[in-house]
């Protein structure tokens, strides 16, 4: 039989692939997963290393000096591994700086800035989308695992905060639709998404810039507020029928975060607050241009506690802030004595170009930060021990992040979170003799056994 060579049907051109290296907080990691869904739907495919990769993405941290360097340095380690490098992220508002640096990157674009990333990857390696490409939708690309997922609800923020440049980086408070935000976390948990874990500059600030405005989700209206949209997510519901778990960071504690707790204490959100207090002491607050309340949070604290006893608070502290005295810092220490929050995280603080408190006088010696960030430490190490020494004998819930392989003699374990417990910054939760068919993000309830400063012992509740 005849064959015309002519007909010959052609083969599809392989997909270029992109790699990506993304740096800094969740909510850039959001940004580095919207930037990939985008490129997959115009034909790219991901790459897992430098050496597959036909163009690499860095999407770079600059909030602090010394995240910008990490910045630099991932920028380095990918033009020597591959040699075409995009990037974008909050360094990418300082391109001179960048390419002075490496003069032979492709192109820089800012924090979120979707579209002129998007293009300089289509500029640098071109994709052919071939007739079949748009047949079937491609799920969104996730960098966290299956069971967990950032669900960002504003970019910017209104503050002007002493140490803090993420105005100049990302811009004043943009809150997203309310009906968008809602979508998109029943969509991740229609996906298999167990714990929603929402992030923003200031959580408790969304919808102020659009005046809360009202849209239309379901049959109802809902405000563009922090606390419809909390209550709108406590009402999402799995494929199995389970609430999934709905974490609130970044929330400053403006009056309306009371109306939360209940929430709360109903079972709708997880019980657990992420409030960056950042120091105690009235007067390193007012060189910070923070809220000075710090007696009124101790009342509130209490009353939360009062109505959701399970309730988690998270803060995070700077100490060497320029002029902070030793009695400063000893007001902070008594303070968080007796605020007795569960979770801190410390830091030294560290100049970063742009920030108004660079010029403030009576910089703290770099020593005296070194001894007063141990000192710190220990404070808070000390309560959260206790806190969690309590909790021995407790069955509690458990989200399963991990689960080990069979030992010499069959027996598993699995490693989880409580819901005191965000991903990357928090304990975790070990499980000892966990069942074969276990899998990771299954919730399971756990009896406490064994607790130290930082994580939980446990076993299944039989």
């Amino acid at each position: 039989m005849a064959t015309d060579t002519d007909s010959t049907p052609s083969r599809i051109a392989p997909s270029p692939k992109v790699g990506m290296v993304s740096l800094g907080c969740p909510k850039a990691l959001v940004d580095s997963e919207r930037i990939l869904t985008r490129l997959r739907s115009d034909g790219y495919a991901m790459s897992p290393d430098y050496a597959g990769a036909d163009v690499v993405l860095v999407n770079t941290c600059g909030f602090l000096d010394s995240a910008k360097e990490e910045s630099l340095e991932a920028i380095g380690e990918a033009i020597a591994e591959n040699g075409r490098v995009i990037v974008t992220g909050c360094m990418g508002e300082e391109a001179e700086t960048i390419r002075a640096r490496f003069p032979q990157v492709l192109a820089v674009t800012g924090a979120h800035q979707y579209e002129q990333v998007v293009e300089a990857v289509h500029e640098a390696a071109p994709a052919e989308r071939g007739p079949f490409v748009d047949l079937i939708p491609q799920p969104d690309v996730k960098l966290t695992p299956r069971h967990y997922s950032y669900l960002k609800i504003s970019e910017g923020c209104n503050h002007s905060c002493a140490f803090c440049i993420i105005p100049q980086l990302r811009g004043k408070l943009a809150s997203r639709r309310i009906d968008a935000v809602l979508r998109e976390a029943e969509k991740l948990v229609a996906a298999g998404t167990r714990e929603l874990l929402v992030i923003s500059q200031d959580t408790s600030a969304y919808g102020v810039d659009v005046r809360h405005e009202e849209r239309m989700w379901k049959d109802h209206a809902v405000r563009t507020h922090m606390t419809d949209l909390a209550r709108e997510l406590g009402g999402l519901r799995t494929a199995d029928g389970v609430p999934p778990w709905v974490r609130l960071h970044y929330v400053y504690p403006y009056p309306h975060v009371d109306a939360i707790i209940p929430l709360m204490a109903e079972g709708l959100i997880t019980p657990y607050l992420d409030i960056p207090f950042q120091h105690a002491s009235p007067s390193v607050l007012r060189a910070m241009k923070r809220p000075a309340n710090e007696a009124k949070v101790l009342d509130r604290l209490k009353s939360w506690r009062e109505i959701c006893p399970d309730l988690t608070v998270r803060s995070s502290f700077v100490v060497g802030f320029p002029g902070e005295t030793e009695d400063d810092f000893k007001y902070l220490l008594d303070w968080l004595e007796e605020a007795q929050l569960d979770r801190v995280g410390g830091f030294r603080f560290e100049p970063v170009e742009g920030a108004q408190a660079n010029d403030l006088p009576n910089p703290v010696p770099e020593a005296v930060k070194e001894e007063r960030y141990a000192r710190l430490m220990e404070v808070t190490e000390r309560i959260s021990a206790a806190k969690l020494a309590a909790k021995v004998g407790r069955i509690i819930p458990v989200i399963i992040d991990e689960v080990g392989e069979p030992d010499e003699d069959g027996d598993m374990g699995a490693t989880g979170r409580s819901q005191s417990d965000a991903p990357e910054i928090d304990g975790n939760v070990f499980i000892r003799d966990v069942d074969a068919d276990l899998c990771e993000g299954d919730i399971i309830e756990v009896v406490v056994e064994e607790a130290d400063a930082h994580d939980l012992y446990a076993a299944p509740v039989a």
